[in-house]
């Protein structure tokens, strides 16, 4: 088993967290980062399982792909010799009951979007995404409900449904699938990889400004804006996080970038968004170090190379 890519956040969750912190989203606004980092959280849950695959298969994890003009997300792909398994993971939580091919929490008419949907669109594009490749490999879907606190009352036995219960099974069954890769695969796999997008066209972050956001660096554990410089080190007085100071502005310049990714970035702006680091010659040290700088004086700006 190799994991050909890695899984990361999405740009889209990353900012929405950001703005979480330093202003405060609207409910429906944090209803949907929310249900982004528990997805995610439910798909890191996945990767930790299926790196303990020793079959001979790659693994490309947290694809956003176009074929036709239409994009569509691949959790995780498993690339064998003779076939590819396509899954869908969904951390859903509580009872749920599947009535006339429809999702719904259970005693309400609250109705979730049927993940069969959307695997199967994705196994189409797949399918059509792979032809015009030159392959042919027959793709088995599945939907991973990933959360043991998950139940569907009613579910049909003929879906492609993997409980939390089954997944040791499921995975022994993954394991022993005959393959033997190639080459080609490797190329096939680092083809599909290529043509990942950072971020879908269709996400979009509330509106926002320089001005009104929260200044400071918060803690990569807790997320607390409760933190202090001591010596070298960023100390969090909520959870006692240590991390590097170095380490803690190129967090904050990231996630600087991130929202304003046409601003320059100066090491006046940096220290103003930080906040909490209150020499110059720190943060114009850590830029110089990790950036490529541009201009001279007051003119001099940095870029990620």
């Amino acid at each position: 088993m190799d994991f050909y890519k890695k899984r990361i956040p999405s740009a889209e969750m990353l900012g929405l967290r950001s703005l979480h912190l330093r202003m405060g989203l609207s409910d429906s606004d944090r209803n949907h980062y929310f249900n982004l980092l528990k997805g995610y959280e439910g798909e890191v849950q996945f990767d930790a399982m299926t790196r303990n695959l020793t079959c001979d298969c790659i693994i490309l994890n947290d694809l956003l792909l176009t074929f036709g003009g239409n994009e569509f997300q691949i959790d995780t792909l498993i690339i064998f010799a003779t076939l590819i398994h396509l899954t869908d993971i969904k951390n859903f939580e509580g009872d749920h009951v599947y009535e006339n091919d429809k999702l719904f929490r259970l005693g309400s008419d609250f109705e979730l979007n049927n993940p069969l949907n959307q695997i199967g669109r994705c196994e189409t594009k797949l399918h059509q995404l792979l032809q015009s490749l030159g392959w042919k490999l027959p793709i088995h879907p599945s939907v991973i409900f990933i959360n043991q606190d998950f139940t569907l009352y009613q579910a049909p036995i003929d879906k492609p449904f993997v409980y939390r219960p089954q997944l040791n099974r499921f995975l022994q069954k993954l394991n022993q699938t005959p393959s033997k890769l190639t080459a080609k695969h490797w190329q096939l796999a680092e083809k599909i990889a290529s043509l990942h997008q950072a971020q879908s066209k269709n996400a979009k972050l509330p509106a926002y400004n320089f001005e009104e956001l929260h200044k400071g660096i918060f803690c990569e554990k807790c997320l607390s804006f409760s933190v202090e410089v001591e010596g070298r080190t960023l100390v969090c007085g909520a959870c006692g996080h240590k991390e590097s100071v170095g380490a803690s502005i190129m967090r904050a310049v990231k996630e600087f970038s991130l929202l304003f990714p046409n601003e320059r970035l100066t090491t006046n702006v940096i220290m103003e968004w930080c906040g909490v680091i209150h020499s110059k010659k720190c943060i114009r040290n850590v830029l110089e170090k990790n950036l490529k700088k541009y201009g001279v004086g007051r003119s001099s700006y940095y870029i990620f190379d």
